[in-house]
């Protein structure tokens, strides 16, 4: 197993608030990690230290083979980054947001146009390339976010929390987007509120009051909290209710 993530004890304090605790956790090339807890669990804290954007405050991590501290410009050219809000220019065309975000990673215009060219026909929407973002549908404003976050070809994609507010069949055509980037041995580290969703995931963790408190396959984590649901295990961590 090739190991691409790897924490060790990180810890983030705002004051004497601790964002997070020595969380201490691995992923592998390729595996598809969802990082579950509820709002103000800390989630959104770790991702932006795993992302180079905020310092620890102990601890340590490594990403794509670099320190998160020491090596911080080689971890974000070696990352893509989804947030809700999809990262886009919405007063840009499509074609200038792929040219912006293909500058920003300093590839050639050439290499930029092809690989529009190519995400574009692969999602079917050569047609929008010269519309305004927004202009667009919320699914297709989704997809392509996600395809500027794969544009300069990143060993490891952050997702947070991409399928807010689009609906469920959206939602389901963009994790067939994921699927088939992890088969090609992308990492995805996603966010999610959606349980269904943890569901799709190689491996699940949950953080509750900035502490991981569970850390297993969803089969294996159903099993252990006994119960046939992924959001029958959130709420017996994070509300210590049951949903039996």
């Amino acid at each position: 197993m090739e190991v691409v993530i790897s924490t060790d004890k990180l810890t983030k304090k705002f004051g004497d608030f601790v964002a997070t605790n020595e969380i201490t956790f691995e992923v592998a090339k390729g595996e598809i990690f969802g990082f579950l807890g509820a709002n103000g669990a800390g989630k959104t804290t770790a991702m932006r230290m795993l992302c180079g954007l905020l310092k620890p405050s102990y601890g340590s991590a490594s990403v794509a083979g670099f320190d998160i501290e020491k090596q911080t410009e080689q971890v974000k050219q070696n990352i893509g980054y989804m947030s809700q809000k999809f990262s886009l220019y919405e007063d840009l065309t499509v074609k200038e947001n792929f040219r912006f975000y293909g500058g920003v990673y300093k590839l050639k215009r050439q290499v930029i146009d092809q690989r529009l060219n190519e995400m574009l026909g692969n999602l079917g929407m050569l047609n929008v390339e010269n519309s305004l973002v927004a202009s667009l549908p919320l699914g297709w404003k989704q997809k392509l976010a996600f395809s500027l976050a794969m544009l300069h070809r990143p060993k490891i994609v952050f997702l947070d929390e991409p399928t807010g507010g689009v609906d469920p069949i959206t939602r389901r055509q963009f994790w067939d987007l994921i699927y088939e980037a992890a088969h090609n041995g992308v990492t995805i580290f996603v966010t999610t509120h959606y349980m269904d969703e943890a569901e799709y995931c190689d491996r699940v963790s949950i953080m509750v009051d900035g502490v991981i408190k569970a850390l297993d396959t969803p089969e294996n984590l159903r099993k252990q909290f006994e119960t046939d649901s992924m959001d029958g295990v959130f709420q017996l961590l994070a509300r210590g209710t049951s949903t039996k």
